[in-house]
């Protein structure tokens, strides 16, 4: 979304869920997050063995799919007019709730839980993001995230 919004347009966001793009998490991806992180254990990168799991093939990194948000967050959320920068200021919680095969396509389904002025140049933005994978009625994850965004 390339949207951009002043300061009482985006408190007016309070209450709406957006939703991003699907995106293909595809093995070469899961690969490279497992070099990035050096997590190379079998479910994740060799499709052969993780063919004999019960999940019958190889999975995303929970935390590759929590990576993600910042993604599906530019994707989706308006831009805030003015804004010099956005901080992750972390989690309150996250849950996951579903493994998601190499080649499932995802989607952050966010919520808008809050925007809240701090001081005159810094304001909190709370969301509620969950994870969908198409074609399952359970999210991959659910997590209240916070960020910090400064004009």
């Amino acid at each position: 979304m390339n949207q951009m919004l002043n300061l009482e347009d985006y408190q007016h966001l309070v209450g709406q869920t957006l939703h991003s793009p699907w995106l293909v998490l595809d093995q070469a991806r899961i690969n490279a997050f497992a070099d990035a992180t050096l997590d190379h254990q079998f479910i994740h990168t060799d499709p052969q063995k993780a063919a004999q799991t019960p999940f019958q093939g190889t999975i995303a990194h929970g935390l590759l799919t929590l990576s993600l948000l910042p993604y599906f967050s530019q994707q989706t959320l308006p831009k805030l007019k003015g804004l010099k920068m956005g901080i992750n200021y972390g989690y309150n919680k996250i849950r996951f709730l579903s493994p998601v095969a190499s080649g499932s396509s995802l989607r952050a389904k966010i919520l808008i839980q809050s925007f809240s002025p701090l001081n005159e140049s810094q304001y909190q933005l709370v969301t509620q993001v969950t994870i969908e994978i198409q074609g399952q009625e359970k999210p991959a994850l659910v997590a209240e995230w916070i960020n910090l965004f400064i004009a």
